[in-house]
């Protein structure tokens, strides 16, 4: 099987040579396994971990984004990032928010909003079609597209969000239609241009906490339903496969999301007994695709090699047919050791050993892939 056909076997539940593999990791984990193979950039190594998904992106030709004396980098929506600082790697951490404090929707500046004018789609069809060549299950999307709560906090403050939900304020209600409309005409056009060759799209809301849901579903079904529904049933229209990040513990809103058309839950915290993902394949495994599931806050980070191996082995067992992309509950942290890395991508058989020819070869064919700051924006 080639990536695609092992991927699209899976979600269809027909059988696999072995778990589709989507392997995230900060930057310095990145660097870190590239260092241990001797590799060049980030195709190499998605390559050497056997990673069955690859990206498309319609280049940004919008008004540019600027760096600031500060450091700092400006965001689509006018918010600004810079990089927190911690012990073995950097985090960018929104430093600006152009929307804090602002309590009347005559004082909004809609000139921060982004426009889907801001990318070029001809070379989208290209794109799908030559990773379509090479095997590869074709996506579009990052998990920062959507994103109404976490993305417009860094815009305008995570607990004035919060509390924008419950009133209904007006503000916040003009910004996420705002971001809905963004996103969803950016993905739309993506799709139109792709005719057909993008398998999965990629949108993402933090719906969790460590413990429990962040909003309530009467929240969720006020403000969310309606926009998701109508996403997923446009990204359906085009042949294409809808696929959600959502941190923490979401599983109170799966069923709702499997009405409106979610097909794949991305990451899949196990930190719950509700989260765990015998659980979450025993309630909603004939419904609903997973994704990740092999925690990065213990497993990966704290346990031990055998430990990676076994988590992999009985996710072997859960899903002999399929239902589940096997990868990390995030990127990678900092810290987590590379045996136990190697142990999971190794075990799920996707871990090429030694860098042969193919893998030579994209270190001088493929450009080094660009951090995608619209995870971010």
């Amino acid at each position: 099987m080639n990536s695609r056909e092992r991927v699209l076997s899976a979600f269809e539940r027909r059988g696999y040579d072995r778990l589709p593999v989507k392997h995230e990791g900060t930057p310095e984990i990145n660097r870190m396994l590239m260092e241990h193979f001797g590799l060049v950039n980030q195709e190499q190594l998605l390559l050497m971990l056997g990673d069955d998904f690859r990206y498309v992106e319609p280049p940004y030709i919008g008004p540019e984004l600027r760096t600031f004396p500060d450091g700092s980098v400006e965001g689509y929506w006018g918010e600004h990032y810079r990089y927190a600082e911690f012990a073995g790697g950097r985090y960018l951490e929104s430093c600006h928010q152009p929307f804090a404090g602002v309590e009347r929707l005559e004082d909004l500046d809609r000139s921060h909003f982004p426009s889907a004018d801001w990318f070029d789609y001809s070379t989208v069809r290209a794109q799908c079609a030559a990773l379509r060549q090479r095997g590869f299950a074709v996506c579009f999307g990052t998990a920062g597209d959507m994103d109404f709560i976490n993305s417009i906090a860094r815009a305008r403050g995570t607990e004035q969000v919060l509390i924008d939900l419950v009133t209904d304020d007006p503000v916040y209600l003009e910004i996420m239609e705002a971001r809905f409309r963004f996103y969803f005409e950016m993905h739309r056009r993506v799709l139109e241009a792709a005719g057909g060759l993008v398998d999965f799209t990629h949108i993402g809301e933090d719906l969790g906490t460590q413990t429990a849901q962040v909003i309530s579903h009467e929240v969720f079904e006020k403000h969310f339903a309606p926009k998701f529904g109508a996403y997923f049933a446009m990204v359906h229209a085009h042949g294409a496969r809808t696929m959600m990040h959502m941190c923490g513990c979401s599983a109170a809103f799966l069923p709702r999301l499997i009405e409106l058309g979610l097909d794949v839950y991305d990451v899949v915290q196990p930190t719950t007994p509700q989260t765990d993902i015998a659980v979450l394949q025993q309630k909603f495994g004939d419904r609903l695709t997973f994704c990740g599931s092999v925690c990065v806050q213990t497993t990966l980070a704290f346990g031990t090699p055998a430990q990676a191996a076994a988590e992999v082995r009985r996710r072997q067992h859960l899903f002999p047919k399929g239902g589940l992309f096997l990868g990390p509950t995030h990127a990678i942290q900092v810290g987590s050791p590379l045996e136990n890395i190697l142990a999971l991508y190794r075990t799920a058989g996707s871990l090429r050993e030694t860098v042969d020819e193919a893998v030579r070869a994209a270190g001088g064919a493929a450009a080094e892939t660009k951090v995608n700051m619209s995870k971010l924006f």
